[in-house]
């Protein structure tokens, strides 16, 4: 199932596309998509519904985050390999974890804005993967049963915040419209392999990043597993795993967003995003 968020920002109502890529409007049949609308028995219940029978949304105008709200918003560091190298920076040993603020999240074509002292706001496409079950101490071997579905993030980053300003990289990440999170949550079942996915991203029309998840130093099943020694995740927890090589910081020399500034990027199958930079009022 692809399943989607369309209507005006906090207004946006939940939906499916169909299988001839219609919106149909969920509306009455879930809640909107967080938490545990996204568990996996509750995605269950959604693809228990006769899709063909619900109203056809003829204009669903801007679509919004495929996720409401999250509980958390983890991310990974450093996980592919051409990236850590681009970077000057060591393979890690283990995942690096850290958390983007959940305010962070917006649409996959809304504006992003510049931060008002930002000198170096730079772009990640990755690969997003939504929880599905309470996930605590789960194996390897067991850990993709625990995903409800994947999507396509833009893990905006302000570099100077991230390592220059001391603490945590949180700082370079969370500002408001740094996490375009979609266009569809596309469940586990659409994805037979999470490993084998291009991803790409275009500044102004120019390919910057083109690589696939085989570039990931930690699989998704190793992150999941590896998260779940240290923390329980919740449904409807996002955890971006990383971006590949080609971000403006690892560039020589460095290039950054300037408002303007446009940014396309997909993930293989789980769909494209477009957003033009602005400066922050």
């Amino acid at each position: 199932m692809k399943l989607l968020r369309f209507g005006p920002q906090g207004q946006e109502k939940p939906g499916i596309l169909d299988t001839s890529g219609a919106v149909r409007d969920l509306s009455g049949k879930t809640p909107d998509f967080s938490g545990d609308a996204v568990s996996l028995d509750a995605l269950d219940a959604i693809r228990a519904i006769d899709v063909d029978s619900l109203p056809v949304v003829e204009n669903p105008g801007r679509i919004g985050s495929c996720l409401a709200s999250v509980p958390n918003f983890f991310c990974v560091g450093l996980n592919y390999a051409k990236h850590a190298e681009e970077t000057g920076a060591d393979k890690p040993a283990e995942p690096i974890l850290f958390s983007k603020a959940s305010s962070s999240l917006s649409g996959p074509f809304d504006e992003v804005h510049i931060p008002r002292t930002s000198k170096k706001t730079d772009w990640e496409v990755e690969l997003g993967v939504v929880i599905g079950r309470e996930t605590l101490y789960v194996s390897e071997a067991d850990a993709l049963s625990h995903v409800a579905g994947y999507c396509t993030i833009n893990d905006v980053s302000e570099r100077a915040f991230q390592a220059e300003r001391g603490g945590q990289w949180i700082k370079g990440k969370s500002a408001p419209t740094f996490g375009p999170t979609g266009p569809w949550l596309v469940t586990a079942d659409e994805v037979p392999d999470p490993q084998a996915l291009r991803l790409w991203l275009s500044l102004n029309g120019e390919v910057v990043q083109d690589s696939d998840t085989s570039d990931m130093i930690f699989s998704v099943a190793e992150i999941v597993s590896y998260m779940s020694q240290f923390m329980k995740l919740m449904p409807g927890d996002i955890i971006a795993t990383g971006t590949p090589s080609g971000v403006g910081l690892g560039m020589n020399p460095q290039r950054f967003l300037n408002p303007g500034d446009v940014m396309e990027l997909e993930v293989e199958g789980l769909g494209k995003q477009r957003q033009e930079a602005v400066a922050a009022l």
